[in-house]
C-alpha cells in the first residue's frame, strides 16, 4: 500500500524561496525552496546543539538562536533556567508568523517574556546591521545544512572567514558559539581557528544519528571565546 501523500498545512513564497509546512502522518516537515529542510522524526541534534553550548557556559543568560526551524533548539534553550533571554532570528518571515499564530503545536507558545522571535537575516544581526543587538553569552547557528550543502547560496558568507569573525565578535567575553552542519566540515573548523584569538578554544563534536536505517554523521563546530578578551 502506498503511503498517504503529505498534507500541506501552510505554503508561502518569500524573496528567499517558498516555505512549506506539511504533515506526513504524525511527522511535521519543513520544506524550503523545494528542498527538504527538517522534520520531527528525530530532533536529538537540535537539542544537542543547545546542550553543547549551554554546558560550556556557567552563566548563559542571553542566547541568540540563528534559525527557528521547527522550534526544538529554542525550546531546549528555554528549558535551562539560567537563560533569561532568547533571541530567535529566522530568515523566513512566514515561519515566524506561523509560530506566533500557533499554526502547529510544535511552534506554538515559543514567544513570551523570555523569548523573542525576529524575522531577519542572522548574518545582519551578527554584524550589528540588524536587530536585536548583541553581545550574547551563547550563539547557536542552524540556518542551513552547513557549508557543503547549502539550501540558500546566500548563506555561504556566514560560513566564510568574515561571517565567522562576526560570530566571534557577537560573543561576550567567555561566550560560546556553536555552528551545526549536516556533515563533518573541516573547512568550517579551520575558519573558526583562523578567527580565534589567543585563549579561545575551538573544537568539533560529531553527532551520529541513526535515521530510517541509515547512519548519519552531523557535526557541531564550537568556538569558546576566552574570558576577559575584548575586540
Amino acid at each position: 500500500m502506498e503511503p498517504d501523500p503529505p498534507l500541506t498545512l501552510a505554503r508561502e513564497a518569500t524573496p528567499h524561496g517558498e516555505v512549506v509546512l506539511r504533515r506526513r502522518g504524525a511527522v511535521l516537515e519543513l520544506v524550503v525552496d523545494g528542498a527538504f529542510a527538517m522534520d520531527t522524526v528525530d530532533t536529538t541534534t537540535e537539542v544537542r546543539l543547545a546542550e553543547a553550548a549551554l554546558t560550556r557556559h556557567q552563566e548563559p543568560e542571553r542566547v541568540l538562536v540563528g534559525g527557528l526551524g521547527l522550534g526544538f533548539t529554542a525550546r531546549a534553550v528555554l528549558a535551562d533556567p539560567r537563560v533569561r533571554r532568547v533571541d530567535v532570528v529566522e530568515l523566513a518571515e512566514p515561519l515566524v508568523r506561523w509560530a506566533r499564530e500557533g499554526l502547529v503545536p510544535e511552534l506554538a507558545g515559543l514567544e513570551g517574556e523570555r523569548c523573542r522571535l525576529v524575522a531577519d537575516d542572522v548574518a545582519h544581526v551578527l554584524t550589528g546591521a540588524g536587530s536585536p543587538p548583541g553581545p550574547w553569552d551563547v550563539v547557536l547557528l542552524d540556518v542551513d545544512n552547513g557549508p557543503g550543502f547549502l539550501l540558500h547560496p546566500g548563506n555561504a558568507a556566514l560560513y566564510e572567514r568574515s561571517g565567522l569573525a562576526a560570530l566571534r565578535r557577537s560573543l561576550a567575553p567567555g561566550g560560546v558559539g556553536v555552528v551545526w552542519s549536516s556533515h563533518p566540515a573541516p573547512d568550517l573548523l579551520a575558519g573558526l581557528r583562523s578567527v580565534a584569538a589567543p585563549g579561545d578554544e575551538v573544537e568539533e563534536t560529531a553527532l551520529v544519528v541513526h535515521r530510517e536505517g541509515r547512519e548519519l554523521t552531523y557535526s557541531l563546530s564550537v568556538l569558546h571565546r576566552a574570558p576577559g578578551t575584548a575586540g
